[in-house]
């Protein structure tokens, strides 16, 4: 047995230090700064409570065919002989110097500051504790509309209308009245207008007191013919009683 080889053992063949496996690399996506700029943009929106108020676009400004192109200015005939720019100043040319105002700046404007008119505080109001001011002309507290000079007038064309409408019922009352006197037709007066209506509301009662005197239950052909002729008589009493109330001119055919 070779002595070099009972120093040896199994166990120095087992390597001392051992290294772990590099681990892969973590995944990383392209669109991570994209997200984080698109993510400060939205919070930097809503630092004000909210999304920004912006002025709502008037209706009547509405994009019209053609408005967006560029107007060409009107073409002008070229003439070769027609200076360009301004000639240039000649070297004996000198400019006017040493001009000076015998005007009193201080106390002009001390003049104007005495004699003008006093400049009015705007009026605003408070709507708060802590004092934020806002213009009070433009809130719709003040009462400027009853200050014009046609508040409360009625305007004219509604009078304009109302005169069309009182001279067309004019019109028509007068050819009334000329047909009913070629029909001889008769006007009913006011007591014998109410008198009609009395007597219809009379008999309606009388029908109505017989209609409830009838049985409930309806069992045989004469009752059921009855009910309906009552039913009948009072509809047509409750439509002569509508017209006589709603019309308050009444002509009747004289008898011959």
């Amino acid at each position: 047995m070779d002595p070099t080889c009972s120093a040896e053992s199994i166990y120095n063949l087992i390597p001392s230090d051992l290294k772990e496996p590099p681990q892969p690399p973590r995944y990383t996506s392209v669109f991570k700064a994209a997200v984080k700029n698109d993510m400060k943009k939205s919070k930097t929106s809503m630092k004000t409570m909210g999304p920004a108020k912006v002025e709502v676009p008037s209706p009547k400004d509405f994009l019209k065919k053609r408005s967006k192109e560029k107007v060409l200015p009107p073409k002008k005939k070229f003439d070769w002989n027609e200076p360009r720019k301004p000639p240039v100043p000649l070297r004996t040319d000198h400019p006017v110097m040493g001009i000076q105002s015998g005007k009193n700046f201080i106390n002009t404007n001390a003049a104007d500051v005495i004699m003008g008119v006093a400049k009015k505080p705007k009026p605003v109001y408070v709507d708060n504790r802590t004092g934020d001011k806002h213009d009070l002309e433009t809130s719709g507290l003040l009462p400027k509309y009853i200050h014009k000079k046609d508040y409360g007038v009625t305007p004219e064309y509604i009078c304009k209308r109302s005169e069309e409408l009182k001279k067309a019922q004019e019109e028509y009352d007068h050819y009334i009245q000329e047909n009913l006197k070629k029909a001889a037709m008769k006007m009913l007066s006011d007591e014998e207008r109410d008198a009609v209506l009395q007597g219809l509301k009379k008999n309606w009662e009388e029908v109505h007191k017989e209609f409830q005197a009838l049985p409930v239950f309806i069992d045989s052909l004469p009752k059921k013919v009855r009910k309906q002729k009552l039913e009948g008589e009072m509809k047509q009493l409750e439509h002569d009683i509508g017209i006589i109330e709603k019309h308050k001119i009444i002509y009747i055919a004289n008898k011959k």
